[in-house]
């Protein structure tokens, strides 16, 4: 079994002493580290290198979604980064689809959702609290005016392109596999071409890509739930 090495970073020590005692309880995960502010986030992120860091949003020197920009910014390194916050502010969420964040979860999530999310984390998929998700995605749909379709959008087929609008829409693989009428594998591999095609990093930024450029559209909306 592959062992995940994670790195924490909040100002409060108890609630790390918290979190790494649970980490603990997981054999596949390992807290290589923790810090207590954003800076040292950054620092120890870019000299350890872990797999998945869990950050705060708010702590001294440097908050959480600076420190998450930091991090993301360097195209070398793969570490994914988690978003833990007692606010479920849209602004926050917003500057964290834009930084490249792989999950926006809420602190009073129960402790298997978190260790969970770290593992989604790692293989390179993404995680938003759904109770921000379903929010935050009917404010962007009606929010956001069309720009200028970007040239980069060519080069997707038509099908593609659906389940981009799709996944934007807060479908799940097996909602869309559902929705197209396609095996679950089929929509697997839309996605891959469609993440790498585009350039993006997992499907959290495909959310952010396609709200920003207006491709989600009334003929899309929210899966029920």
């Amino acid at each position: 079994m592959t062992t995940l090495r994670v790195l924490l970073a909040d100002d409060h020590a108890m609630l790390r002493s918290g979190m790494r005692a649970i980490f603990d309880t997981q054999s596949d995960l390992e807290c290589v580290a923790e810090v207590a502010d954003g800076r040292a986030a950054v620092a120890e992120v870019a000299r350890l290198r872990p797999d998945v860091a869990v950050l705060d949003i708010r702590m001294p020197k440097l908050d959480g979604l600076g420190a998450t920009e930091a991090i993301l910014g360097d195209r070398a390194n793969r570490t994914k980064v988690i978003l833990l916050t007692t606010y479920d502010s849209d602004e926050y969420v917003y500057r964290a689809l834009n930084a490249g964040a792989s999950g926006f979860l809420l602190k009073s999530l129960p402790p298997e959702e978190l260790i969970s999310a770290i593992r989604v984390a790692a293989r390179g998929d993404a995680l938003i609290d759904p109770s921000v998700t379903q929010r935050l995605i009917a404010r962007f749909a009606v929010s956001i005016a069309p720009p200028v379709t970007p040239p980069e959008l060519s080069q997707l087929t038509a099908r593609e392109r659906e389940v981009l609008q799709l996944v934007a829409a807060a479908y799940s693989n097996a909602e869309i596999a559902a929705q197209l009428h396609v095996g679950d594998e089929t929509v697997k591999t839309h996605v891959s071409r469609v993440l790498s095609k585009l350039g993006l990093r997992d499907r959290v930024h495909a959310v952010a890509y396609a709200h920003l450029n207006g491709l989600v559209t009334r003929r899309h909306p929210l899966p029920p739930g």
